[in-house]
Protein backbone atom coordinates (compact mmCIF):
# COMPACT_ATOMS: atom_id res chain seq x y z
CA UNK A 1 0.00 0.00 0.00
CA UNK A 2 1.41 3.47 -1.36
CA UNK A 3 2.45 5.73 2.05
CA UNK A 4 0.00 8.63 0.69
CA UNK A 5 -2.84 5.94 1.40
CA UNK A 6 -1.49 4.97 4.79
CA UNK A 7 -1.74 8.58 5.51
CA UNK A 8 -4.65 9.35 4.41
CA UNK A 9 -7.28 8.17 7.09
CA UNK A 10 -4.81 10.18 9.40
CA UNK A 11 -5.07 12.96 7.67
CA UNK A 12 -8.84 12.92 7.31
CA UNK A 13 -8.97 12.31 11.12
CA UNK A 14 -7.61 15.48 11.77
CA UNK A 15 -10.02 17.44 9.03
CA UNK A 16 -12.43 16.01 11.05
CA UNK A 17 -11.60 17.71 14.49
CA UNK A 18 -10.97 20.54 12.74
CA UNK A 19 -14.14 21.01 11.12
CA UNK A 20 -16.27 23.75 12.53
CA UNK A 21 -13.47 24.37 15.26
CA UNK A 22 -13.22 28.08 16.62
CA UNK A 23 -9.96 27.14 18.96
CA UNK A 24 -6.60 25.57 18.70
CA UNK A 25 -3.19 25.51 20.38
CA UNK A 26 -0.34 23.70 19.33
CA UNK A 27 2.33 22.70 22.08
CA UNK A 28 5.52 21.16 22.58
CA UNK A 29 5.29 18.01 24.89
CA UNK A 30 8.75 17.07 25.40
CA UNK A 31 9.43 16.32 29.01
CA UNK A 32 6.16 15.91 30.80
CA UNK A 33 5.82 12.74 32.86
CA UNK A 34 3.26 10.37 31.92
CA UNK A 35 1.02 11.44 34.54
CA UNK A 36 1.00 15.14 34.35
CA UNK A 37 0.15 14.00 30.61
CA UNK A 38 -3.03 11.55 31.95
CA UNK A 39 -3.66 14.78 33.84
CA UNK A 40 -3.58 17.31 31.20
CA UNK A 41 -6.00 14.89 28.49
CA UNK A 42 -8.31 14.42 31.05
CA UNK A 43 -8.97 18.00 31.59
CA UNK A 44 -9.79 19.24 28.21
CA UNK A 45 -11.50 15.68 27.60
CA UNK A 46 -13.83 17.03 30.13
CA UNK A 47 -13.77 20.90 28.71
CA UNK A 48 -14.88 18.80 25.41
CA UNK A 49 -11.53 19.90 23.79
CA UNK A 50 -10.08 17.49 21.13
CA UNK A 51 -6.17 16.71 22.31
CA UNK A 52 -4.34 14.65 20.41
CA UNK A 53 -0.63 13.80 19.10
CA UNK A 54 0.26 13.99 15.06
CA UNK A 55 3.10 13.92 13.06
CA UNK A 56 3.78 16.97 11.85
CA UNK A 57 3.28 16.19 8.12
CA UNK A 58 0.05 15.30 9.12
CA UNK A 59 -0.97 18.13 10.44
CA UNK A 60 0.93 19.82 7.93
CA UNK A 61 -1.58 18.77 4.98
CA UNK A 62 -4.64 18.96 6.98
CA UNK A 63 -4.14 22.77 7.88
CA UNK A 64 -3.29 23.34 3.99
CA UNK A 65 -6.26 25.20 2.46
CA UNK A 66 -8.10 25.90 5.86
CA UNK A 67 -8.41 28.71 7.89
CA UNK A 68 -5.40 26.97 9.76
CA UNK A 69 -3.03 27.02 7.23
CA UNK A 70 -0.56 29.41 8.79
CA UNK A 71 -0.42 27.78 11.78
CA UNK A 72 1.93 25.52 9.79
CA UNK A 73 4.52 27.93 10.57
CA UNK A 74 4.49 26.54 14.62
CA UNK A 75 5.11 22.55 13.24
CA UNK A 76 8.53 22.62 14.56
CA UNK A 77 9.72 19.32 16.80
CA UNK A 78 6.81 16.75 18.40
CA UNK A 79 4.03 18.62 18.49
CA UNK A 80 0.46 18.07 20.25
CA UNK A 81 -2.64 19.71 19.12
CA UNK A 82 -5.44 20.69 21.40
CA UNK A 83 -8.66 21.46 19.40
CA UNK A 84 -11.97 22.94 21.13
CA UNK A 85 -15.31 23.97 19.26
CA UNK A 86 -17.20 25.97 22.21
CA UNK A 87 -15.04 28.14 24.26
CA UNK A 88 -12.86 29.85 22.44
CA UNK A 89 -11.04 30.48 25.27
CA UNK A 90 -11.04 27.16 26.70
CA UNK A 91 -7.55 25.23 25.24
CA UNK A 92 -5.89 28.35 26.45
CA UNK A 93 -6.89 28.53 29.20
CA UNK A 94 -6.22 25.34 30.43
CA UNK A 95 -3.17 24.65 28.90
CA UNK A 96 -1.39 27.58 30.17
CA UNK A 97 -3.34 27.18 33.79
CA UNK A 98 -1.36 23.15 33.49
CA UNK A 99 1.83 24.46 32.40
CA UNK A 100 2.22 26.37 35.49
CA UNK A 101 2.87 22.58 37.20
CA UNK A 102 4.10 21.08 34.50
CA UNK A 103 6.72 23.82 33.04
CA UNK A 104 7.99 21.25 30.62
CA UNK A 105 4.81 22.00 28.52
CA UNK A 106 5.68 24.24 26.01
CA UNK A 107 2.92 26.78 23.80
CA UNK A 108 3.88 27.09 20.14
CA UNK A 109 0.81 29.09 18.97
CA UNK A 110 -2.68 28.40 17.85
CA UNK A 111 -5.74 30.10 16.61
CA UNK A 112 -9.08 31.68 18.66
CA UNK A 113 -11.92 32.76 16.34
CA UNK A 114 -10.34 33.61 13.11
CA UNK A 115 -7.22 35.26 14.86
CA UNK A 116 -3.51 33.63 14.92
CA UNK A 117 -1.90 33.72 17.77
CA UNK A 118 2.37 33.11 19.09
CA UNK A 119 3.37 31.88 22.76
CA UNK A 120 2.31 35.40 24.16
CA UNK A 121 -1.24 35.79 22.48
CA UNK A 122 -2.08 32.71 23.44
CA UNK A 123 -0.82 33.02 27.43
CA UNK A 124 -2.60 36.29 27.17
CA UNK A 125 -5.57 34.77 25.59
CA UNK A 126 -5.68 32.48 28.62
CA UNK A 127 -6.62 34.59 31.05
CA UNK A 128 -9.57 35.88 29.76
CA UNK A 129 -12.70 34.39 31.90
CA UNK A 130 -14.92 31.68 30.52
CA UNK A 131 -18.23 32.31 29.57
CA UNK A 132 -19.89 30.79 32.63
CA UNK A 133 -17.27 33.04 35.34
CA UNK A 134 -18.88 36.30 33.06
CA UNK A 135 -21.91 35.29 33.48
CA UNK A 136 -21.23 34.56 37.12
CA UNK A 137 -20.18 37.93 38.19
CA UNK A 138 -23.32 39.40 35.96
CA UNK A 139 -25.49 37.43 38.03
CA UNK A 140 -23.56 38.83 41.08
CA UNK A 141 -23.67 41.81 40.33
CA UNK A 142 -27.18 42.22 39.48
CA UNK A 143 -27.94 40.41 43.02
CA UNK A 144 -26.12 42.66 45.02
CA UNK A 145 -28.48 45.31 45.06
CA UNK A 146 -31.22 43.21 45.63
CA UNK A 147 -29.77 42.07 49.11
CA UNK A 148 -28.55 45.35 49.99
CA UNK A 149 -32.60 46.45 50.36
CA UNK A 150 -33.19 43.26 51.73
CA UNK A 151 -31.04 44.04 54.51
CA UNK A 152 -31.88 47.42 54.48
CA UNK A 153 -35.42 46.39 55.30
CA UNK A 154 -34.90 44.21 57.60
CA UNK A 155 -33.24 46.61 60.05
CA UNK A 156 -35.87 48.41 59.62
CA UNK A 157 -38.60 45.66 60.59
CA UNK A 158 -35.93 45.53 63.59
CA UNK A 159 -36.04 48.74 64.84
CA UNK A 160 -39.99 49.26 64.85
CA UNK A 161 -40.11 50.94 61.38
CA UNK A 162 -41.93 48.19 59.61
CA UNK A 163 -44.75 48.23 62.18
CA UNK A 164 -45.05 52.21 62.03
CA UNK A 165 -45.43 52.48 58.42
CA UNK A 166 -48.45 50.04 58.71
CA UNK A 167 -49.97 51.55 61.48
CA UNK A 168 -49.74 55.17 59.27
CA UNK A 169 -50.85 53.43 55.81
CA UNK A 170 -53.87 51.87 57.96
CA UNK A 171 -54.53 55.82 59.58
CA UNK A 172 -54.53 57.32 56.75
CA UNK A 173 -56.83 54.70 54.57
CA UNK A 174 -59.19 54.94 57.54
CA UNK A 175 -58.95 58.86 57.39
CA UNK A 176 -59.76 58.55 53.68
CA UNK A 177 -62.32 56.39 54.46
CA UNK A 178 -64.29 58.69 56.85
CA UNK A 179 -64.12 61.62 54.72
CA UNK A 180 -65.82 59.73 51.86
CA UNK A 181 -68.55 58.76 54.18
CA UNK A 182 -68.71 62.39 55.79
CA UNK A 183 -69.15 64.02 51.94
CA UNK A 184 -72.44 62.41 51.04
CA UNK A 185 -74.07 63.34 54.70
CA UNK A 186 -72.93 66.74 54.27
CA UNK A 187 -74.12 67.28 51.20
CA UNK A 188 -78.01 65.45 51.88
CA UNK A 189 -78.16 68.08 55.19
CA UNK A 190 -77.68 71.01 52.38
CA UNK A 191 -80.25 69.73 50.14
CA UNK A 192 -83.74 70.32 51.93
CA UNK A 193 -82.68 73.60 53.23
CA UNK A 194 -82.16 74.30 48.99
CA UNK A 195 -85.64 72.71 48.81
CA UNK A 196 -87.20 74.96 51.61
CA UNK A 197 -86.30 78.47 50.71
CA UNK A 198 -88.54 78.50 47.59
CA UNK A 199 -91.84 77.84 49.92
CA UNK A 200 -90.77 80.63 52.07
CA UNK A 201 -90.72 82.84 48.88
CA UNK A 202 -94.27 82.08 47.67
CA UNK A 203 -96.44 84.80 47.82
CA UNK A 204 -99.67 84.72 50.24
CA UNK A 205 -102.60 83.10 48.83
CA UNK A 206 -105.29 86.13 48.23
Amino acid sequence: MAKVELKQPIVDEISGHLKDANAIVLVDYRGITVEQDTKLRKQLREAGIVYKVYKNTMMNFAFKGTAFEELTKYLEGPSAIAIGHEDATAPARIICKFAKTAPKLEVKGGYADGDLYDAAGIQALSEIPSREELLGRLFGSMKSPISNLARVLNQIAEKGGASAAAEAAESAADSSDAEKTEAPAAEAAEAPAEAAAPAEEAPAAE
